[in-house]
């Protein structure tokens, strides 16, 4: 019983939705399906696989060792590094065909060097800090440090791009300012001659707010794993969870009124209660913070959780329950309660939560084909 906490992967809701978003942006605009941080939980080359058959013709990864244990799985399709490298990494983005961020002149000629050594040019893509004040060369610097990728034989300068910072906020002013500042920033780049075959910008909200900001590719996260960005956009397309994480009722226990459940006393039954122990806890990724905020799914019906999360266990008052018994299923999140709920509960978004799932629950995948 300790081990039957899992996450149920959906595959065909990742089709469904990839398909949903490219039906959105239309033929002519790439999608980049981000799987970075193992797909958001999801499990990077599960996702990565269904979303190129799906209609993504590029993946997303925070880093060169996420790119190559792609290629290593048999991912043909472009990915693009989303952080900048250190040096000893530029081999990997060689050797495994990566297009590379860069956002300063002083890993050019690292990556230079590196794609003379395998006699193949290593694609860059220029990203471009138009308001997030986080990675990126500054707008004045933009045409600059275009010149300098173009001076070196072993780069291509395949792409360049900005982020948004508020685009999932209703209010999109700043997020329209970032876009004219990268447009104009464009424009620099074309009035002498600098030809970018992909320029991108929009991340999820954006694809599906600002259809102005598409242009050539757009960066989808969130949204491949059937979750909106936020509350304030609108559900232009329909889209469906991919994942729901289950558990089963470990035991089962009466506490008496005035009795506490758990570490530090935190919660006191005001009357007799029912209290069923699953195995979940901060150490599987379900945070400390739930401690008497959160509730679980039994049949149907939401149940509190009770008293301080463990480390490997959770107590529930299933007082409301009928005949529960141990190995009664019990829903996280996922199928019919929806992830941003639970985040909404300690302040936090749902990327937050499908990522910190650790790796001691299981991925249990829904095939295509089933």
């Amino acid at each position: 019983m300790a081990n039957s906490t899992k996450a149920v992967i959906d595959l065909e809701a990742i089709a469904q939705n990839v398909k949903a978003i490219k039906g959105l942006i239309g033929e002519k605009c790439h999608l980049m399906a981000v799987v970075k941080a193992d797909g958001y939980g999801h499990g990077a080359l599960e996702v990565g696989q269904v979303a190129i058959k799906s209609g993504a013709t590029w993946l997303g990864v925070a880093n060169p060792i996420e790119g190559k244990l792609l290629r290593e799985a048999g991912i043909k399709a472009p990915i693009l590094v989303l952080l900048p490298i250190e040096p000893e990494e530029a081999q990997i983005v060689a050797n495994y065909g990566l297009s590379q961020t860069v956002e300063s002149p002083s890993t050019l000629k690292v990556l230079d060097r590196e794609a003379q050594k395998v006699r193949k040019r290593i694609r860059v893509h220029l990203k471009i800090d138009t308001g997030m004040n986080r990675l990126g060369v500054r707008c004045e610097d933009a045409l600059r440090v275009a010149k300098e990728i173009l001076g070196h034989p072993g780069l291509e300068l395949e792409g360049v791009f900005s982020h948004f910072a508020t685009a999932d906020e209703e209010d999109k002013s700043f997020a329209c300012f970032q876009l004219e500042r990268f447009r104009q920033c464009l424009r620099d780049l074309e009035r002498v001659g600098i030809r970018v075959p992909l320029k991108h910008m929009a991340n999820s909200a954006a694809t599906l707010e600002l259809p102005e900001s598409r242009l050539d590719l757009v960066r989808v996260g969130i949204m491949v794993y059937g979750v909106y960005p936020s509350k304030e956009v609108k559900r232009v397309i329909s889209l469906r969870p991919a994942m729901t994480v289950k558990t089963k009722v470990m035991s089962i226990r009466e506490v008496e009124p005035g009795e506490t459940v758990s570490y530090g006393r935190a919660y006191t039954a005001k009357e007799k209660r029912k209290i069923a122990i699953i195995p979940l806890g901060y150490g599987n990724g379900y945070t400390r913070l739930f401690s008497n905020l959160s509730y679980f799914l039994i049949r149907g019906k939401k149940v509190p959780q009770v008293g301080r999360v463990c480390m490997d266990m959770c107590t529930l008052d299933v007082t409301d329950i009928e005949n529960i018994k141990p190995g009664e299923e019990v829903i996280v999140f996922g199928e019919g309660l929806p992830v941003d709920e639970l985040s909404d509960l300690i302040g936090t978004i749902s990327y937050e939560i499908l990522c910190s799932l650790g790796r001691l629950v299981p991925r249990d995948y829904k095939n295509t084909e089933e």
